[in-house]
């Protein structure tokens, strides 16, 4: 048996373009399968129902439902990048042609989903055993887009 637990995500009707999208952003990332509509519907026979996708060896399913429901930022998906490099190359891929940048690290793609750009870095400072760097790291943390690892730093050993 596979993972227990699958990320489902609705699209319009994009859902095979977004998985293609990030296959090619998350580089071990690999489509599994394509489910076409049939007769019996409800969408045009022969058209992309839904699409298995593999990020990291997590399961991902992506449906073409129709323009019922929207993304919003009560789900999103959090990235952890093991430096500034990573966080850069996430960052610049996911808000390209149409994604949005977002406040603390967050950003949405171009097909509206809501990511978390995160370095390892933060939550190692967000959890110092020093209370005051910690908050330093947070009150810096706060005020940024793209999440800056030197500023970050910079900001926890700052001294008042």
């Amino acid at each position: 048996m596979g993972q227990k637990i699958t990320t489902f995500l609705w699209f319009d009707h994009q859902a095979e373009q977004a998985a293609e999208f990030y296959v090619s952003v998350f580089r071990d990332g690999r489509l599994l399968d394509v489910q076409r509509y049939s007769e019996a519907g409800p969408g045009e026979p022969g058209s992309v129902m839904l699409v298995s996708f593999e990020l990291f060896g997590q399961t991902f399913r992506a449906l073409n439902g129709g323009p019922v429901f929207r993304f919003n930022e009560a789900v999103s998906l959090e990235v952890d990048c093991a430096d500034q490099a990573e966080v850069d190359r996430y960052w610049e891929l996911l808000t390209a042609d149409g994604g949005e940048p977002g406040p603390c690290g967050w950003l949405k793609d171009r097909y509206g989903l809501s990511w978390q750009i995160v370095p390892r870095r933060l939550q190692e400072l967000l959890t110092d055993p020093d209370p005051s760097r910690a908050a330093r790291a947070t009150a810096a943390m706060l005020t940024m887009g793209r999440l800056d690892i030197a500023a970050l730093d910079a900001a926890a050993d700052a001294t008042s």
